[in-house]
């Protein structure tokens, strides 16, 4: 950790912690070792933990660190908003509380981004099982080397459908670097969602014209966890981004390609968005919602009658098995 803080950082890692108690130190010292000169703003999301104590006494010791507090519990979306309006450099990083980064990684990331002249510029994350930090990596969007490849509206929302590229590798996981300008030029912050906000955001950045690169790995550290919150989500979180597809649809200019891959994005969640309706109609015993979830545009309902249909028949072979 330095002894002072920078008096110009070139980047601000935003950090938005809830009940991280286990894992704030590390992502922090992390933050604070990279070689580009960085303010790091963490904002504890009303945690029931120790995690805002610790978070403050790293704050005592390291001016390079800011602590916000929050007493309601909005979401890593609202959370990450008031570290960018409290920031002061002029490119801004996210970075998860259970996460890491290697400490040249910013460093390359705004060097890369500065010579080409980039709004964003993504490097692939590598994935870490929580139980075994130093084992294998996984790679989270390619299994090889990419080089560079730039990214229009169209090819990243096509990047985020799990039916195309795979559950839990979708594009917007990653963790680019932000040119701020862009952001405040365009009014851009992230929408109150709990699902997706990554997503949202770069997805309107690239609509606004955005230059986006993404790269090969330069040491983001994704730990995963059986547990994780992003791994488990409501049903009107499902309905809050389909609401952000929208939206999108509605402005005037996009491609058709774009147009295209914000339907299928849009028709994915909401066959997810029904399915999870029909879990809370069966939980609560309402045969009537569970019948609205039948009323639905023919491939929705389609995919929920095959759905229905195959877990009907695991149960049936699980019960099978017992007998």
């Amino acid at each position: 950790m330095t002894d002072a803080a920078p008096a110009t950082p070139r980047a601000t890692v935003v950090i938005a912690a809830w009940n991280a108690e286990a894992s704030i130190d590390r992502a922090i010292a992390s933050a604070l070792r990279q070689t580009l000169p960085v303010e790091v703003v963490v904002v504890d999301d009303a945690s029931t933990d120790g995690t805002r104590g610790r978070i403050a006494a790293l704050a005592r010791a390291n001016p390079a660190l800011r602590c916000i507090g929050q007493d309601r519990n909005p979401g890593p979306a609202e959370a990450r908003n008031r570290a960018i309006e409290a920031s002061r450099a002029p490119w801004i990083a996210v970075l998860d509380a259970d996460d890491v980064m290697a400490p040249d990684r910013l460093e390359r990331l705004v060097r890369q981004a500065e010579a080409a002249r980039l709004d964003f510029l993504a490097d692939d994350i590598e994935k870490v099982d929580e139980a075994d930090p130093d084992g294998p990596r996984q790679r989270l969007y390619s299994d090889h080397a990419i080089g560079t490849i730039d990214i229009d509206a169209a090819a990243f929302i096509r990047a985020n459908l799990a039916a195309g590229h795979g559950d839990r590798r979708e594009m917007g996981f990653l963790k680019p670097v932000m040119r701020r300008g862009f952001l405040d030029r365009h009014a851009l912050r992230y929408a109150p969602l709990r699902l997706g906000e990554d997503y949202d955001l770069y997805a309107r950045a690239l609509i606004r014209g955005a230059r986006f690169r993404l790269t090969d790995p330069c040491g983001y550290l994704a730990t995963v966890r059986a547990n994780s919150l992003s791994g488990r989500h409501a049903t009107q979180d499902h309905a809050a981004l389909m609401a952000a597809d929208r939206r999108m649809l509605s402005q005037p200019g996009l491609s058709r390609e774009t147009r295209a891959a914000l339907r299928a994005h849009l028709l994915e969640h909401h066959r997810k968005w029904v399915w999870r309706r029909m879990i809370d109609a069966v939980r609560n015993r309402d045969p009537k919602a569970a019948l609205a979830c039948l009323i639905s545009p023919p491939r929705v309902s389609a995919d929920l009658s095959r759905r229905l249909l195959r877990e009907g028949l695991q149960r049936g072979l699980r019960r099978g098995g017992t007998g």
